[in-house]
């Protein structure tokens, strides 16, 4: 893969557009430089393009079809109206990195980006340094996952693992398995173990589930056609989508998983002991304790004034940080539904490397980021 990066032997590796991320969002962006013909490289903590895919549970497919569920020039493969599978998805990523040419460095944690004299300077994990005038992070949303304070008030003899570590039924311990967190993850991970365990499921807030098809189209084409997808975060169906968040139906409703013999539970509220204690007075003795509460957002690496605020949350108008030559890509809502989505991902991408342009142009008669 060429690239015109530079090394300059014991200093920082620089680069015109450093790309924190390279998974959809990150490789989206790529996507969107090369065709600016600006000088970019990708980093990646993981080991290989698409791993953040193959290592999550088993049974995972894509929410959206495989119609919308692809990359500016590069369709996914297979049936357009069934959804990819976690490996498929993950294998056509490392394809798209492979076709695009994109220069990757894998097995490449950011520790801590800063911002000096109006050039950002990237280091990992081991020490080496990355500079770049510009910056896109698309490390993807809630990386980290959530956990509450309740993981303390089990006793030892009792599993528990985030529902990010599962894989599938061996995974757990024999006997009862309570999963607390009844998101679409929390479910897929109920029905995986009702076949081999006694499963409870603790549920949180009322859950929306859409039907998978609406008079014998994808509910999700009907998204596209009516123009939800491109609902802004700030309209107002944009704030109820956000309100309700709804997810397909694909066999996990209420209904499907009494029918497999997942018993529905109230909120989880207290541990006594090695009993769980439920919102209606009701408990139970686990052997093992999935948390599928869900992810957070863990930007304390951004060391740079006006990147974050207080409470830790990206500043960003559409992805255009208020700290210039800083981006952003794949964050929920970052300009409409879409967003969050791999249906999303080309359009942000384009934005936002269009802005980087617009503001380089803007600056410099003569842009220093244009080979």
């Amino acid at each position: 893969m060429s690239s015109d990066v530079s090394d300059s032997g014991c200093g920082p590796l620089r680069t015109n557009v450093l790309v924190i991320g390279a998974g959809q969002a990150g490789l989206a962006a790529a996507n969107e430089l090369k065709k600016a013909g600006v000088d970019y490289l990708l980093v990646d903590a993981a080991a290989a393009v698409g791993d953040s895919w193959r290592q999550r549970y088993e049974t995972l497919t894509l929410f959206t079809p495989r119609s919308i569920s692809s990359l500016p020039g590069l369709p996914l493969p297979g049936d357009t109206e069934g959804y990819a599978t976690k490996d498929e998805f993950a294998a056509y990523l490392a394809r798209y990195a492979k076709v695009g040419g994109h220069r990757i460095e894998t097995g490449t944690r950011i520790s801590a980006l800063r911002r000096k004299h109006g050039v950002f300077e990237a280091v990992s994990s081991d020490g080496r340094i990355y500079a770049a005038p510009a910056v896109i992070v698309a490390t993807g949303p809630f990386s980290v996952p959530r956990v509450p304070a309740m993981v303390n008030e089990f006793p030892d003899g009792i599993q528990q693992i985030h529902v990010s570590d599962f894989w599938n039924a061996e995974s757990v311990a024999e006997g009862t398995v309570l999963l607390v967190g009844d998101g679409a993850s929390g479910r897929d991970a109920a029905l995986a173990l009702a076949a081999s365990h006694r499963v409870l499921l603790a549920r949180g807030r009322p859950r929306k589930l859409f039907p998978e098809r609406i008079l014998g189209q994808s509910t999700w084409w009907w998204l596209k056609r009516l123009g939800l997808l491109g609902a802004k975060p700030d309209s107002i169906i944009g704030r109820r989508m956000r309100r309700i968040d709804p997810f397909p139906n694909r066999g996990n409703d209420d209904a499907t998983l009494v029918r497999k013999n997942v018993v529905l539970m109230p909120r989880l509220v207290s541990v006594d002991g090695c009993h769980a204690v439920f919102a209606d007075g009701s408990r139970e003795a686990p052997q093992a304790v999935v948390w599928a509460a869900g992810y957070r957002d863990e930007f304390d690496w951004i060391k740079i004034e006006g990147a974050v605020d207080a409470e830790g949350r990206l500043l960003h108008q559409e992805g255009v940080s208020p700290v210039p030559g800083l981006y952003f890509v794949g964050r929920p809502w970052q300009r409409n539904r879409a967003s969050a989505l791999i249906a999303g991902a080309g359009d942000d991408a384009a934005f936002v490397v269009g802005t980087l342009m617009h503001s380089v142009r803007s600056r410099y008669k003569t842009s220093k980021l244009l080979r």
